[in-house]
This record gives structure tokens, C-alpha cells and sequence, in this order.
């Protein structure tokens, strides 16, 4: 199971209670206060993690708390701190205050770490309580309570390119041709029920490209249709939208029409995401009808058009290619 969104409820250490103590050994009377402070609660920590896929270990664990400070001691001795409550996410992961509905944190480099609840501070003992008028304090101070809260974790995959496409269009078959991902293909509608994420190769120069894959889109997707539109937020941060259009027709569907569906739906999700570069892949170039369709499909859409087929191969270098040329590559590590 892919899980992209998820509630936790979370909780840092307290802080350990200061110690009251007096120092007793013989020949010392009267040693005066000895009472240690106590240990700082641990924090809960947000870690960044690339080896991380999605959410789903806070799916079934969703309580999680570090460990509180110890108290303080005879002797001067200072309790131990609380250990940290380390919690790796995937890059690309929001974290956002489900009591303020506020956005407090977002992780997207590997090893990027967040503190979002401290520990509480220990207490004092009487040790620090010790004056010239006061030389046997019995006053200390307890620790303070860690902070808590709930909170809603929201991953949004980070791709360079994203792939927007009707069903059986041809996206996971691409993606498959194209990157080293292995998603489901399958001879019926919403075989993708997830995002994947391939990554192009070009071992001429050692870079790469991320392209993430989302399952298929329909007209009415932002009425809960199909599968909805809600994951279209993991190709709100790619450089790049390919709208892969059908151009064989099928199910007597007309390729501009899939386009300005495609196109609406992206709009009554986020004009911000509407109005990031597009390319159109027309596929399927090696059906009978493709060629007349794409012909009519040019005289109503001006943009930039790469026609392909998956199944032979047709024209997958030249749109290897020019993605290269628009999108920023990776050095490979």
C-alpha cells in the first residue's frame, strides 16, 4: 500500500524534576545541598530520508513520543537527557497543524532535519538555590512538560516531469520504456492507483531526470470521478507537464477533446499548476488512425507535439532528447 497522507499524534519528552538532597558524610557536617538538576526531555525530530518510499509506517503507528529526562541525584548528578523521537520521511513530505491548519514544516533534501516539538527542560535542583542567607535550601523545581500535537503528514512527490494522461493512454507503458520504474500495465482503465517515480538515465553524461507517473485522469476527476484529482499535488513541484494524448482514438474518444478535459481538470485544481510548461506526447502513433488524428489535433493546438509509439519505439530518443534539453538534468551520484 502507498500512503501519501496520514495523521499523527506526537509528543516530546518531558524535562526530568531537579533533585533536593543534602550532602551526609562523615566527618563533613553540615556538607549543604547536593541536588542535581534534572535531564532536558528528548525532541521529536523530522528527518528527511530518501530511502524512505511514503508515509506508510505512521499509517498503523500514528502515537509517537520521545523519551522524558531523568530526575536529578545526590551528589551534583545531573539526570540523563531524554532521548530524541527521530522520524524519517520521504523528501517532498509537508507537515502541517491540524489544529491551525497551518503548514509548520516541509522536508525536501536528504538528511534535512526538523526539531517541530521540543523537549521539556529539566529541573533545577537545590544545589542552585544556595545563597550567603540561604545555605540549606529545600527548594527545587520540577521539569517541564514536553509539547504536543497533532498533525497532518502530506507527501508530495518531487519529479522533475510529470505525466498527466486519460487512462490507457500509454503513461505507465511509457514510463517503463523510458525510466527504470516497473509500474503496473495492464488492458484496463486506472491500472495505476498510485504516483511512481522513474528516473531517466543518460549515460552519455552521467545525469538523470525524474519523472513521476500518476494515475489516469478524467473529465469530472475534481467531482471525486475516476480516482479523483487529489493526486495531482505530486506534480505541483515538477518543472514540466507531458500530456500524453491518446491519438489511435480510442473508445471513439477525439484526442482534443482528452486535451481540453486534461487541461480543465488541472485548472480546477490549481492555476499555479496549469500554467506550468507543457509538452504534448501524442502516442500510439502506430495505430491506423493516428496519422489523420494527429493532423487534426495540430490545427487546434499550437504547442510543442512529440509524436510517439511505445510499442516500437518511434520517436522515444527524440523525446528523450529534448527533455534533457528542458528540464535541468541531475549528476548522476
Amino acid at each position: 500500500m502507498f500512503v501519501d497522507e496520514t495523521q499523527v499524534f506526537l509528543k516530546a519528552g518531558d524535562g526530568g524534576h531537579g533533585c533536593l538532597s543534602f550532602r551526609r558524610e562523615k566527618f563533613i557536617p553540615k556538607g549543604g545541598p547536593d541536588g542535581g538538576d534534572g535531564g532536558n526531555g528528548g525532541n521529536v525530530v523530522l528527518v528527511c530520508d530518501e530511502n524512505v518510499g511514503d508515509l506508510v509506517n505512521y499509517r498503523y503507528q500514528p502515537h509517537w513520543k520521545a523519551k522524558n529526562g531523568e530526575g536529578g541525584a545526590g551528589r551534583n548528578k545531573h539526570g540523563a537527557n531524554g532521548a530524541d523521537c527521530l522520524l524519517p520521511v520521504p523528501p517532498g513530505t509537508q507537515v502541517i497543524d491540524v489544529a491551525t491548519d497551518r503548514v509548520v514544516a516541509e522536508l525536501t533534501d536528504h538528511g534535512e532535519r526538523v526539531i517541530l516539538l521540543p523537549g521539556g527542560k529539566g529541573g533545577l535542583g537545590n544545589i542552585n538555590f544556595k545563597s550567603s542567607v540561604n545555605q540549606a535550601p529545600r527548594k527545587t523545581t520540577p521539569g517541564k512538560l514536553g509539547e504536543t500535537g497533532t498533525f497532518r503528514l502530506v507527501l508530495k512527490i518531487i519529479a522533475d516531469i510529470g505525466l498527466v494522461g486519460f487512462p490507457n493512454a500509454g503513461k505507465s507503458t511509457l514510463t517503463t520504456t523510458l525510466t527504470n520504474a516497473r509500474p503496473k500495465v495492464a488492458a484496463y482503465p486506472f491500472t495505476t492507483l498510485h504516483a511512481n517515480v522513474g528516473v531517466i538515465h543518460y549515460p552519455a553524461t552521467f545525469d538523470k531526470i525524474y519523472l513521476a507517473d500518476i494515475p489516469g485522469l478524467i473529465e469530472g476527476a475534481h467531482e471525486n470521478k475516476g480516482l479523483g484529482h487529489e493526486f495531482l499535488r505530486h506534480i505541483e513541484r515538477c518543472h514540466l507537464l507531458l500530456f500524453l494524448i491518446d491519438m489511435a482514438g480510442t473508445d471513439n474518444r477525439k484526442p482534443s477533446d482528452d486535451y481540453k478535459a486534461l487541461d480543465r481538470e488541472l485548472e480546477r485544481y490549481s492555476e499555479i499548476l496549469a500554467a506550468k510548461p507543457r509538452i504534448v506526447v501524442a502516442n500510439k502513433m502506430d495505430e491506423p488512425a493516428s496519422a489523420k488524428n494527429l493532423t487534426a489535433f495540430k490545427k487546434k493546438f499550437r504547442g510543442e507535439i512529440i509524436p510517439v509509439s511505445c510499442l516500437d519505439g518511434t520517436g522515444l530518443d527524440t523525446l528523450k532528447a529534448r527533455l534533457r534539453e528542458l528540464v535541468q538534468p541531475h549528476p548522476e551520484k
